[in-house]
């Protein structure tokens, strides 16, 4: 296990840039003819790194192509998120506890929002999916950011939100208890549970999912990738 790759996954393009230029490149293909997917070694680990896309369907896509080519022994999900949790600053970081997918709502069967019912198995109902506890602590325990690392809950949905779309904002922290909100994270992190693979999910506040979150989205991509490849780096450089 231990000579398998770890996946390192993102949807942002800048990100995988930086980490494409830290990464000693073994091979190189396309995934979905489209995106560069390399792999080498990055830190002394050997690992596999590619875009995801945006949303849910295409991080999930990904994720099992990756997933079913390379058997990996963890995926690390980086990226950027709006900050639900009142005490998040805009370049803090958020570090999954765990996650579950906001936008299903299956409550008419009488099962709370956010519900997975993959089958009516009750072991294959799932909800709120817990981050590797390895994983979670050594992402915790990053160095050389002057930013921001807490534990929380990461809440997602195929939704950019803005305070013009949130037109029923309230359950994503009163009923949820959101931390942060993205459009990939849950989705990974299904995968990673149907298929038995570690996972942990990083995400650095962009905006505070308000008026302004597009243009603060814009101005912080740095601050992401800085951010994303120091917690990488603390990950991969652990025993």
């Amino acid at each position: 296990m231990a000579s398998t790759p770890i996946l390192l996954l993102t949807a942002i393009p800048e990100e995988f840039i930086a980490i494409e230029k830290h990464l000693k490149i073994s091979k190189r293909t396309l995934l979905w003819h489209q995106f560069s997917c390399i792999e080498g070694t990055l830190f002394g680990k050997k690992v596999v790194a590619t875009i995801t896309g945006l949303g849910k369907v295409s991080a999930a896509i990904t994720s099992q192509q990756l997933i079913s080519a390379y058997h990996p022994q963890a995926i690390i999900l980086t990226g950027a998120a709006g900050g639900l949790a009142p005490d998040l600053s805009v370049g803090d970081v958020v570090v999954s506890r765990d996650c579950l997918q906001h936008d299903v709502d299956i409550r008419t069967f009488g099962f709370p929002r956010g519900t997975l019912a993959i089958t009516m198995e009750e072991s294959m109902i799932w909800r709120i999916l817990k981050a590797d506890e390895r994983l979670r602590k050594l992402a915790l325990s990053t160095k050389g950011t002057k930013h921001r690392i807490r534990e929380g809950r990461i809440l997602t949905g195929d939704q950019f939100f803005t305070t013009a779309h949130r037109t029923d904002f309230q359950y994503l922290t009163d009923e949820l208890n959101g931390d942060a909100i993205d459009m990939e994270g849950a989705a990974v992190a299904q995968v990673c549970y149907a298929n038995k693979v570690p996972f942990v999910i990083i995400r650095t506040i962009s905006d505070k999912a308000n008026d302004t979150a597009t243009q603060d989205f814009s101005k912080v991509k740095t601050t992401i990738t800085h951010n994303s490849l120091a917690v990488i780096k603390s990950i991969l450089m652990s025993p």
